[in-house]
């Protein structure tokens, strides 16, 4: 099952869901496409080193975390390495026992260390731009937990029309195939395999933990080097 939260049509009038209830039933239809061309293709979209830059953010929540607890927790290296989720972060550096209560307090501090350092990574607004142009619909698919996701997006004034929360890689593919997702565009090779797992096109893009040639030997169809390439790829697809 999946956690959602549907944007509709500004983040000020999204909601929010730290749960998981399923995709269905929740979608808002999207209109046909300008002079009544078809509707576009659904779009879905990683988050973190895809859509936004959170690894200073990242950096400064897990640095509080080891203050809080005297673990020696190396930041640095953590940043270089983001996709999975958080839970597998954490037995590189707590016994297993302790990471639930440790998720959740990382998932405490998140809001008031990780959000504002985090920025935009270039080309993002004008992807989700190019999808609704196009008539299309976005949806961003992350591992990371709902509600941090939707506080990224809403202060950055990012508004895709879905949000699901908390999948990873093949898991991605739940989300990709309820809301009929066409391509999926990321940053890891966790992504290349939920993309094809749904049966939707993947595009890569170089901007994470993983290179172009990592992408590709996963099974990319596309890799760019980021998002700022996105439109202009985009338009070929729609046009073709």
């Amino acid at each position: 099952m999946i956690g959602m939260v549907s944007h509709a049509p500004s983040p000020a009038s999204a909601s929010a869901s730290g749960g998981t209830p399923p995709a269905s039933g929740r979608r808002h239809p999207h209109p046909d496409g300008v002079g009544g061309s078809p509707p576009g293709p659904t779009v879905g979209f990683d988050l973190d080193m895809t859509l936004i830059d959170s690894r200073p953010g990242i950096h400064a929540t897990w640095r509080r975390l080891a203050a809080e607890t005297g673990v020696a927790i190396d930041a640095d290296l953590i940043v270089t390495r983001l996709g999975p989720p958080l839970v597998q972060e954490m037995a590189y550096w707590f016994p297993e026992e302790e990471i639930p209560a440790m998720a959740e307090r990382y998932r405490a501090l998140y809001p008031d260390h990780a959000i504002e350092p985090t920025t935009a990574l270039p080309g993002a607004r004008e992807a989700l731009e190019a999808v609704r142009a196009a008539g299309g619909r976005t949806l961003v698919v992350t591992a990371k937990h709902g509600p941090s996701a939707k506080l990224h997006l809403d202060h950055l004034g990012l508004a895709p029309d879905v949000l699901v929360g908390e999948l990873w890689a093949e898991g991605k593919a739940e989300a990709l195939t309820a809301h009929g997702a066409a391509v999926y565009v990321g940053d890891h090779v966790g992504d290349v395999r939920g993309a094809r797992m749904a049966g939707a096109r993947s595009v890569a893009v170089a901007t994470g933990p993983c290179d172009e040639s990592e992408l590709a030997e996963a099974g990319a169809d596309v890799v760019l080097p980021d998002l700022t390439a996105f439109p202009g790829w985009f338009a070929g697809l729609t046009r073709g």
